[in-house]
């Protein structure tokens, strides 16, 4: 292999691999502030010991959980169908899906070569696109832990 094309295959893998910082948009969140954020997702959703399902499901634990699976909630196809091919929420993914939860999940299938069961749309209307509102809320989802 020549000089210049181990140089431009150096460079290209350079490029598609993220860095730590695109690799955790979502760090460094303040939980205090994400309880303020999170009022805006009590119209839906609850969380805590307690906690029921609402018009979406209880986020207790929903740092870890497979897409699509909190007892009792009859979610979407399109999230359903997330769950089942792989999709578990991360901070990371968290952070991706709460800015658009429909092309979130359209992309996730997609990307997985299931894009014929990327239809539909998820029942979660709202938008959370101020990214400093994103990492807050995830670090107060992250408060509640999945109870074993």
């Amino acid at each position: 292999m020549s000089r210049m094309t181990s140089l431009a295959l150096a460079a290209a893998t350079m490029l598609a691999v993220p860095t730590l910082a695109q690799a955790q948009d979502w760090a460094g969140g303040d939980a205090e502030k994400g309880k303020k954020v999170f009022n805006k997702c009590m119209t839906c959703h609850r969380i805590g010991d307690e906690a029921k399902n609402m018009v979406g499901p209880v986020l207790t634990g929903v740092v870890g959980r497979k897409a699509g699976t909190y007892p009792g909630f009859q979610y979407s196809q399109l999230n359903h169908n997330a769950g089942e091919n792989g999709l578990v929420w991360t901070e990371q993914l968290i952070y991706e899906y709460l800015p658009n939860p429909n092309n979130f999940l359209k992309k996730y299938l997609t990307e997985k070569g299931k894009a014929d069961l990327a239809t539909g749309s998820t029942k979660m209307a709202f938008n959370l696109p101020n990214a400093e509102e994103r990492k807050d809320v995830i670090a107060f989802l992250k408060t509640f832990p999945k109870k074993d």
